[in-house]
């Protein structure tokens, strides 16, 4: 399998403060990758960084299915083929769900080139109905009114409906309850089913998550750097002596 993301001595400063310190990992196409570390190990910085947070000061190499975007905007590195799911998805009253998608998969294409209304709702219904989503969210209004579990259901919709070759999802399980988590894995599951290809970084500080998602990988952050890489047994040994394991 060939190597669709490599992130080389990355750093990120928020006001700074040295938050990651110099992580390099590598991810092959159609892999689940695991970065797990408690709350303040660097996780979400790490993300956002990579995605190309503006108020982040970021030094070091990412490299997308070949090209170097690390000096790339965020919606830049979004057309390019990265995705970052939101750890608190927020409410925008006023915005539908099929009206956002519509002008986030617009965003993507050529200039000029705008995908036909039809044909759009047709693909957004066949992608609610795989993802088990009531087809009538495409008319409410992003996440206003909507549980914990629907709004990390509604970052899953934007994952397949925008068909990154790579996603990071920041803390999908946060603030979920065990049937809404096992529901948010099966809608993950069920992406990677239909697409293979589909390489995943999934950020959590939870073992319970990987009971529903197999990984291929497991890197365990402490203070802003990869201190173990592994499989499975990582996760184990988590359970069984805590992150002093590691330390």
């Amino acid at each position: 399998m060939d190597e669709v993301f490599n992130v080389k001595d990355f750093h990120v400063n928020i006001k700074d403060k040295e938050v990651v310190r110099g992580v390099t990992l590598q991810l092959k196409k159609g892999e689940i990758s695991v970065i797990m570390g408690p709350n303040g190990a660097g996780k979400s910085s790490f993300a956002n960084g990579l995605m190309g947070h503006p108020s982040y000061e970021t030094k070091g190499n990412i490299v997308l299915d070949g090209e170097d975007i690390s000096s790339l905007s965020a919606d830049k590195r979004s057309k390019k083929g990265l995705f970052l799911s939101f750890q608190n998805p927020v409410e925008i009253p006023g915005v539908t769900v099929a009206n956002f998608l519509r002008t986030a998969v617009n965003s993507r294409k050529e200039k000029g080139e705008k995908s036909n209304p039809l044909k759009f709702m047709k693909l957004i219904n066949e992608k609610m109905e795989l993802l088990h989503i009531p087809v009538s969210f495409s008319s409410r209004y992003i996440n206003e009114g909507f549980s914990g579990g629907e709004k990390k259901k509604m970052e899953i919709l934007q994952l397949a409906m925008l068909d990154p070759k790579v996603a990071i999802l920041d803390e999908t399980d946060s603030g979920l309850d065990i049937d809404a988590l096992k529901k948010v894995c099966e809608s993950i599951n069920i992406l990677k089913e239909q697409n293979k290809e589909l390489t995943l970084l999934i950020i959590t500080h939870y073992q319970k998550m990987l009971d529903y998602l197999k990984p291929d990988h497991v890197f365990i952050m402490l203070d802003g750097k990869i201190v173990k890489k592994g499989g499975g047994e990582l996760v184990k040994q988590l359970e069984e002596e805590g992150y002093k394991a590691f330390r």
